[in-house]
């Protein structure tokens, strides 16, 4: 099997470097043990295209949104169409009164709608509807997890060792930018995920200041991890018996799961709910979703291009399209087809390693035969440095997967072939690096 020349990368890097800050639009664009980031020139279904002319099978689609592939055809034709009225109008439209309708009818906590353009500025829309509407000001959040790159989300996303994390019952505040003001994150409060008692001694402590929990429903962003069997339903539970607000950070679950988000998939229904990344297949754009009384509790949407006409007819698209014919059964299918694969294929070269999908996403962790419970569970057992091997090596062989964090992106044009072709690949490496891992 033979490895692929990516030297026009390499040298096209060097010369943007010179002119954009650290030669890339955003840190996820390049993995830290990345000497350089492939440079892409195009992509069409399931494949991307180098600077190289190389093809890669990819498993990142954009880091989420592409749930649809690359260049899907009914969403280009929407955004032509929209195109050839006008790019931005700064007004209602008939198509904004048609997608808003659409999100209430499909998505199970959707009362009203509210629009921004991403997951982070969604999020923050959300934080402060929970606080108008309860009048209190503490926000929970949980390790591991990301909600966006404002001072006050951006706290205790990542470590690297469990003892940074702090005890169990009251952790540290992690902070991960030069330039953050940590006295923005004041008001949130960090707890381990996946625990539901000490969920409880918190919320119960502290109910008369907690204004909203938020979670990921699945949590993808770091690990990925699983929920425990009844986890989200006894978080619904608890925040209701605590008059809490309960938010689902869907920007990653959303319309990956099902139609109607984590929420439809594990049948939790939470008082707000966050979408973005796929609800319009990789144009910007993003919705916040959730009951009458909260989403109308005074807090207005504010911003030049919320609610662009063209993020909103690809949006319609995408939901026209998933509407049609069987395809989360088949990302069921195709999951399990690639999932399944990895797992015999670990068993064979003795790789200990867990994979596992639920819907469009997948999950890989090695060094742990089971999934993680926690993220300090997966900071203490995963073992990153073969994952990040592994993914360079795929990478070399023609298929990209997402750096570190072990997220599987399938989108409605991967194909049996793809899976085929991706598991000779994964053979290839497993052989490679050997078992005993």
């Amino acid at each position: 099997m033979e490895k692929l020349n990516t030297e026009k990368s390499k040298a096209l890097f060097e010369e943007t470097k010179k002119y954009l800050v650290d030669g890339v639009g955003s840190s996820f664009h390049k993995a830290a043990d990345e000497e350089y980031p492939i440079c892409l020139e195009s992509g069409k279904g399931s494949k991307v295209y180098d600077v190289d002319g190389n093809e890669y099978i990819d498993y990142i689609g954009a880091f989420g949104p592409m749930l649809l592939g690359f260049c899907p055809e009914a969403v280009n034709q929407a955004v032509i169409k929209q195109l050839a009225l006008g790019s931005h109008l700064s007004a209602t439209t008939t198509d904004l009164c048609k997608l808003s309708k659409k999100l209430t009818e499909i998505i199970p906590c959707a009362e009203k709608v509210s629009y921004q353009n991403s997951g982070t500025e969604a999020n923050m829309h959300a934080f402060r509807l929970a606080r108008a509407y309860t009048g209190k000001k503490k926000i929970i959040k949980f390790e591991g997890q990301y909600h966006g790159w404002s001072d006050e989300e951006k706290v205790s996303i990542d470590a690297n060792f469990v003892s940074e994390l702090g005890i169990r019952e009251e952790p540290n505040k992690l902070f991960h930018s030069k330039g953050q003001r940590h006295e923005a994150a004041d008001d949130i409060m960090i707890l381990p995920w996946n625990d539901l008692k000490l969920l409880e001694h918190v919320m119960q402590k502290y109910s008369s200041e907690i204004a909203a929990v938020i979670t990921e429903p699945i949590m993808c962003d770091s690990g990925p991890i699983l929920p425990k069997p009844g986890y989200l339903a006894g978080m619904r539970e608890l925040s209701l018996r605590y008059h809490i607000v309960l938010i689902f950070d869907e920007v990653i679950t959303g319309f990956r799961t099902a139609l109607g988000g984590a929420q439809q998939y594990y049948n939790v229904v939470p008082d707000l709910a966050v979408f973005a990344k796929a609800i319009a297949a990789g144009y910007p754009f993003a919705a916040i979703v959730g009951k009458k009384e909260i989403m109308e509790s005074g807090v207005q949407a504010s911003g030049t291009f919320n609610a662009n006409p063209i993020a909103v007819a690809a949006s319609l698209a995408t939901i026209e399209t998933l509407e049609k014919g069987e395809i989360y059964e088949r990302f069921e299918s195709l999951g399990e087809m690639l999932t399944k694969g990895i797992m015999e294929l670990g068993q064979m070269y003795n790789i200990t390693l867990f994979c596992h999908s639920v819907s469009s996403i997948g999950i890989i962790v090695f060094g742990m035969s089971r999934p993680a419970e926690d993220f300090r569970d997966y900071i203490e057992k995963a073992d990153v440095k073969t994952y990040q091997l592994f993914v360079k090596k795929a990478r070399e062989y023609g298929i990209r997967f997402t750096s570190r964090r072990g997220r599987i992106y399938l989108s409605s044009q991967h194909t049996e072939e793809d899976i085929i072709q991706t598991l000779q690949v994964i053979k290839q490496i497993f052989s490679e690096i050997g078992g005993d891992r």
